[in-house]
């Protein structure tokens, strides 16, 4: 769990709105700000949307009301700040389902991204969960795993940077919960909102494709802490300090792949992976909170340096108490990820936590569905990895379980889909 922090990325544009049936005002004119009139439940509307309300009804709390654009340069949910629920799921398309099957579908996934994320309802059999609910920041996000290409003929198309990710020692990857022709990662403040996305896009699927696995996740919820804040993980530790930040002159060059790119279709595009590590609570939870300190290499109350200030201090890596030993361990987390103890790779962390129960021996299953970003794995989340596969004091507290590589292409311009550029060129 690489230690870097992640900004967050309002989004101000606008778009055109889509009446409501008899209304002529649409339900996202109305959820456009924090002040936005709320709705009611009403049989009018259909597919197009659902009912204003006649009379004052109760504001959509700011946490509902903000909305994040689907299209873009680069498609949502990379840059936009951590979201309260999310949940990854994997694809494989169906027997017999080539290219235009596949073209099909994400046609159908973009429409349906469109509009959930403007807090409209589904174009179609909409299942009215989400129906008094604003936007709440939700976001999907789509990719292609390395067998997408060839189970669609575009196998001269597939980049060089979605080759496998190498084997580690440290894996006990479930392959049966790896991988997937296709990715989405669905992200909002509200869990109702983020399971609407996620039912929308598996009744979308049809028989195109079918669900290979499915993950769930949750993060603090925005507006909980009294001022923003990096996130903690289930492990209790500040993570995600040093993350690349929008506006850094080398960010874009870290995450996206630039427009003259290879190949061309992944122009603005980026590389997720995604892997499932659970978080060996009970053994960590023995550690002193000295001991727990010295495996990261911060403080646990603040995310400071061993070697003092705050948060943001940069770290003293030579620094050494009165027995000349280092007071950030050469194994500790934190030094062993930095980038320039790494030829400079470095790597956009989006994660979520994941929470699935107790094992019959009282032990949680829980951790950290980690979702990198990279403009090349080779250059990004590889070389980080075998690093900390050679001496991570915190690899003996967590497990690797599972593992994806995608391709997840630029945004889609209005009236395009995401992945056109590959599936139509």
């Amino acid at each position: 769990m690489a230690e870097q922090s992640l900004p967050l990325v309002d989004e101000d544009a606008s778009s055109p709105e889509r009446p409501t049936a008899g209304q002529g005002i649409s339900r996202r004119a109305l959820l456009g700000t924090a002040g936005a009139t709320g709705l009611v439940l009403g049989a009018a509307g259909g597919a197009a949307g659902y009912a204003a309300a006649p009379a004052a009804a109760t504001p959509l709390a700011s946490v509902g009301s903000r909305e994040v654009m689907f299209h873009g340069k680069h498609q949502p949910g990379i840059t936009d700040g951590l979201q309260a629920r999310g949940h990854l799921v994997a694809f494989d398309l169906a027997a017999g389902a080539g290219r235009k099957e596949a073209a099909a579908l994400l046609r159908r996934w973009s429409r349906t991204a469109q509009r959930l994320m403007a807090g409209e309802a589904s174009a179609t059999g909409d299942t009215d969960v989400a129906r008094d609910a604003g936007p709440s920041a939700l976001t999907l996000t789509f990719g292609f795993g390395h067998s997408f290409f060839a189970r669609t003929g575009l196998e001269k198309q597939r980049p060089v940077a979605l080759d496998p990710l190498p084997d580690f020692s440290s894996d006990q990857l479930d392959k049966a919960r790896s991988n997937g022709d296709l990715w989405v990662q669905i992200g909002a403040d509200d869990a109702l909102v983020a399971f609407h996305a996620l039912r929308a896009i598996q009744k979308d699927a049809g028989s195109a494709a079918t669900v290979r696995w499915q993950m769930n996740g949750f993060n603090r919820t925005p507006g909980a802490t009294a001022h923003p804040m990096t996130a903690r993980n289930l492990m209790g530790q500040v993570d995600g300090t040093r993350n690349p930040k929008p506006g850094e002159p080398d960010f874009d060059q870290r995450v996206f792949v630039p427009e003259s790119g290879t190949p061309a279709w992944m122009a603005n595009g980026s590389y997720a992976v995604v892997r499932r590590i659970r978080m060996l609570l009970d053994d960590w939870e023995k550690l002193s909170l000295r001991a727990q300190e010295a495996v990261i290499g911060r403080r646990k109350a603040n995310g400071a340096p061993l070697t003092g200030g705050t948060e943001t201090t940069p770290m003293d890596l030579e620094k050494t108490d009165a027995e000349g030993t280092l007071v950030v361990p050469v194994n500790a987390h934190a030094r062993i990820t930095r980038p320039d103890q790494n030829g400079g790779a470095a790597i956009l962390r989006r994660p979520f936590s994941y929470h699935d129960g107790i094992d019959a021996d009282g032990t949680p299953d829980a951790g950290l569905l980690f979702v990198c970003w990279q403009a090349d794995p080779l250059r990004g989340f590889v070389p980080l990895q075998r690093k900390l596969d050679r001496g991570d004091a915190l690899s003996a507290y967590v497990r690797h379980e599972s593992s994806g590589l995608f391709a997840v292409p630029g945004g889609a311009a209005r009236g395009e889909y995401v992945g056109q550029a590959l599936l139509e060129g």
